[in-house]
């Protein structure tokens, strides 16, 4: 197995894509530790996912829980093999409509608190250690409305390239997966609280090339490769998962002939 004897960080890990990769971790070896916000869904993720998972209740946006969260990874584990920085919010930010609270708060997830999540790591890495980033195709769309979090993740593609070269010389590798819409829980909440996964579904098709969202399991076996050894000769790139939107838009259904 890939991962036999190796430990893993997966933030978010509770549901969607961070729940993907860690059940795929822990299938092919490894102990993973999954934070996330709310109690119960860690909860029923850490049963899920078996003895190999470590639940920890972690509001990574406050920066005072850095510190303890890798203390409780550190006493559980020992050290750190992998961590997929996953964990993060969208929300509406209209020019016109958008207080500065609500911009910062999804800056303060998506960018600083993945920051502050890799630096609280990297004492617990050794060499060998891949980290992953969760970018998002959201970054180059120009999406009227998603301006912070558009930039967020244009933020996260400039932060990974950084990280892998302040990190080659202690052979920790640097990755980011770029999924592009995907059948997770994010299209339910919030401000898109009442819709649902088909409808969304149904409204995107049009506009990629392979006709639907992408599964969990498909960003996550991306982003579990690149933290693979098969994967060791990587750093500094990116897989993108939106089949085909972004590299070949012209392929979308919307587009063929009838």
């Amino acid at each position: 197995m890939r991962f036999s004897g190796k430990t893993a960080l997966v933030t978010g890990g509770n549901s969607g894509i961070g729940f993907a990769a860690a059940r795929l971790l822990i299938a092919e070896g490894a102990r993973v530790a999954i934070t996330g916000r709310d109690r119960a869904k860690l909860d029923a993720a850490a049963a899920e996912l078996g003895e190999n998972a470590l639940a920890i209740q972690a509001d990574l946006d406050n920066p005072d829980v850095i510190e303890p969260l890798f203390k409780q990874i550190g006493e559980a584990f020992g050290s750190l093999d992998i961590v997929f920085a996953n964990a993060g919010i969208s929300g509406p930010t209209p020019l016109g409509g958008t207080t500065a609270a609500a911009f910062e708060a999804i800056l303060r997830t998506n960018l600083t608190a993945v920051f502050l999540t890799v630096q609280g790591a990297l004492p617990l890495m050794k060499e060998g250690g891949a980290i992953v980033l969760n970018g998002s195709v959201m970054r180059e769309l120009g999406s009227p409305g998603s301006s912070a979090y558009s930039a967020t993740k244009a933020g996260v593609t400039g932060m990974a390239k950084v990280f892998a070269s302040e990190l080659a010389p202690r052979g920790i590798r640097v990755n980011t997966v770029i999924p592009g819409g995907t059948r997770t829980p994010i299209w339910t909440r919030g401000a898109r609280a009442g819709a649902t996964i088909e409808q969304t579904e149904s409204a995107f098709a049009p506009r990629i090339p392979l006709g639907r969202l992408a599964t969990p399991e498909e960003v996550a076996g991306a982003a579990v490769f690149l933290a693979s050894d098969d994967a060791a000769g990587i750093t500094a790139a990116e897989i993108v998962v939106d089949g085909g939107m972004t590299g070949a838009p012209a392929g979308a259904p919307m587009f063929r002939k009838p």
